[in-house]
């Protein structure tokens, strides 16, 4: 068969195929197809870990119309190639790609990889698996599914992943059965897993059930996948147990066969970290890692709360007034960074922010009947929301009364949540000193400080102002390395993750 003439065939009939379907529907089953450039060069570099004359057992068992295998196809002979298997679990995509590869020795399944039953022989499984699994989140998958799940991935790679896990994390350690040993395996994934809680089993697998040779985390603001937000990452490893004192190539940005950077970390190094992705930023911007104090050591660090329907409970001025609402039950809050053009936020003789559009938050905590008796006004308000069904959104039901709000005092400190460099700015993370009593929704982190800093800051409130410096002088490298990136370079912390920061200067200030 001609294989180029069939890939160019394969590039129509996917763009065609894609377009059949509605975006949502690819989303719920994590269907981004692979890029031809990126396909052909991951099988290239494949092709520098296989010995020189391989015989190949390929399997995809994520296979959609068969990006990897035609790059397979075009890289080595049909001699070198003596068993293909792939499993497809959308008809759609299924049945088109037989059709496409008929003329080859190809084994398609349209059948879910998860539920399949894996060779017996150790000479039937593959040598070579290439595959970029379906990224479908853990919301998309039902409770049903995710025991499931939990439990063959147990039994198969020996580790408990939770069920917080994205599907790609099963694929990754279910195939442990299909490869033959010291076969070799390129995962073409979401970098999620190297930073966050669920992810953490998937390291251990790395690092300890097999031979993890190298990691390539894409640039993040280079998305692989055009309608996919989500950061890549190439992970290769082979099926055996790690040698003594092994190295890992990490390598960042570029392409998988030319990076931009690149280092050398052992296992024992990976073993010891939390977050992987801090090592291609460390080695960009050059900072130490070797500081004396963590900002958890000063702070207790919260995100901001969350209102379940910000435009129906944070009000403006005009909103107050027309609506005639009560203003016991009325807090400041701060807006949205975007809407924020200062980062010292003043306060009025009453501890308001002094912002040119204040804004307030609706918190009652009194029972219906008497708010229905003694606050007329406020019940006709609220009874806006029941009508709009804000009293049956998720957070708003599993609160009581439903127009409460959480607990949120004001902080005198404030981190942006999330934020990208390419801003005028260029920074991803604000540091926020107020002066008010403002609270702040959970687009921010609130540092409150511990009190050894509090009682510093007590006596000496000038000092207020030469902490919120300091905090400032933390490097976005620092930053960026302990939170996480998304598609389009978009940067988010969570309080853990700022609190794991490390910083030297308000410790110098404070002279505790």
């Amino acid at each position: 068969m001609n294989v180029t003439l069939t890939e160019s065939r394969r590039v129509l009939r996917q763009l065609q195929l894609d377009e059949a379907k509605t975006k949502a529907e690819r989303n719920k089953l994590g269907q981004f197809a692979t890029p031809i450039a990126l396909a052909a060069d991951i099988i290239k570099y494949a092709k520098t870990l296989l010995p020189t004359d391989p015989k190949i057992r390929f399997l995809d068992p994520a296979f959609g119309t068969g990006a990897f295998y035609s790059a397979l196809l075009q890289q080595f002979l049909p001699s070198q190639i003596v068993k293909a298997v792939g499993y497809e679990v959308d008809s759609h995509y299924g049945n088109e790609s037989i059709k496409l590869w008929c003329e080859t020795s190809l084994k398609l399944h349209i059948a879910d990889f998860t539920q399949a039953v894996p060779p017996n022989s150790d000479l039937a499984k593959a040598n070579l698996l290439i595959c970029n699994p379906p990224y479908v989140r853990h919301h998309h998958l039902s409770r049903v599914d995710k025991v499931r799940l939990q439990r063959v991935t147990e039994e198969i790679a020996g580790i408990k992943l939770s069920q917080l896990a994205s599907l790609y994390c099963h694929f990754l350690c279910i195939s442990d059965a299909w490869m033959a040993p010291d076969g070799l395996a390129g995962w073409l994934i979401p970098t999620g897993f190297m930073d966050v809680n669920y992810g953490q089993p998937i390291k251990d697998y790395l690092l300890n059930r097999v031979t993890l040779l190298r990691i390539h985390c894409f640039d993040p603001t280079d998305v692989q996948f055009e309608d996919a937000l989500c950061t890549s990452a190439m992970v290769w490893f082979k099926k055996a147990l790690p040698p003594a004192n092994h190295v890992v190539k990490l390598t960042y940005q570029g392409s998988l066969i030319e990076p931009k950077m690149s280092l050398m970390m052992s296992v024992k190094s990976l073993r010891q970290t939390a977050n992987w992705t801090q090592f291609g930023l460390v080695s960009a911007g050059g900072n130490s890692p070797e500081q004396p104090l963590k900002l958890s050591d000063l702070f207790t660090i919260k995100r901001g709360l969350a209102t379940g329907a910000n435009r129906f409970f944070v009000l403006t001025s005009e909103q107050v007034y027309d609506y005639q609402l009560p203003k016991e039950f009325l807090k400041p809050i701060l807006p949205s960074p975007r809407f924020l053009g200062v980062d010292e936020i003043e306060a009025d003789p009453w501890g308001n922010p002094i912002l040119e559009n204040p804004l307030f938050l609706l918190s009652c905590d009194l029972p219906p009947d008497e708010v229905k008796t003694k606050y007329p006004m406020l019940w006709d308000y609220l009874q806006r929301g029941v009508k709009q069904g804000i009293r049956d959104r998720y957070l708003c039901k599993h609160r009581s009364p439903w127009y409460s709000q959480e607990k949120r005092p004001s902080s005198p400190f404030l981190c942006t949540y999330m934020g990208r460099r390419d801003t005028g700015r260029g920074k991803p993370f604000r540091f926020i000193l107020n002066h008010s009593r403002a609270t702040a929704t959970n687009v921010y982190l609130m540092l409150y400080p511990l009190p050894i800093l509090a009682q510093a800051l007590l006596d000496k409130p000038e000092l207020n102002k030469q902490v919120w410096q300091a905090l400032n002088q933390i490097s976005d490298q620092a930053l960026m390395g302990e939170g996480r990136v998304y598609g389009g370079g978009l940067h988010k912390l969570e309080p853990r993750e700022l609190g794991n920061t490390l910083v030297e200067k308000v410790f110098d200030i404070i002279s505790i």
